[in-house]
């Protein structure tokens, strides 16, 4: 797996090893049970501290991405290509509104006006 990190962007280390690994996942790269890369091993090679590899790993755990296991690892979950597909494009969307100046609760009313009840 690439993860990549662009030392020249706002966004911190940790959320853009998540968002990484997300595109990863929604390109069908991984699948149940897969096990992510350890993070010393990650944090090595990307020449970044440990912990915020960790950090990053916990962000997709939040997510419901990854499982963290003892002596496992980050392991996949099965629905993550599809959620992982959705919290990409919600992040997106995020930062472009943001970009152009909307507070989160325009942001979040936005959202709530345009979602369609379901029947």
């Amino acid at each position: 797996m690439l993860v990549t990190i662009d030392r020249s962007s706002p966004q911190s280390l940790a959320e853009q090893i998540a968002a990484s690994v997300r595109r990863n996942m929604a390109d069908g790269k991984f699948g149940k049970g897969d096990r992510l890369p350890p993070a010393r091993a990650l944090a090595r090679s990307l020449d970044i501290n440990m912990h915020t590899v960790l950090r990053g790993y916990q962000i997709l755990k939040d997510e419901r991405l990854i499982e963290l296991r003892p002596g496992r690892g980050a392991v996949v979950t099965a629905d993550a290509p599809s959620q992982a597909l959705v919290i990409e494009a919600c992040q997106h969307f995020i930062d472009l509104a943001q970009h152009t100046g909307m507070a989160s609760p325009d942001i979040l009313q936005l959202v709530t006006d345009r979602l369609k009840p379901t029947a």
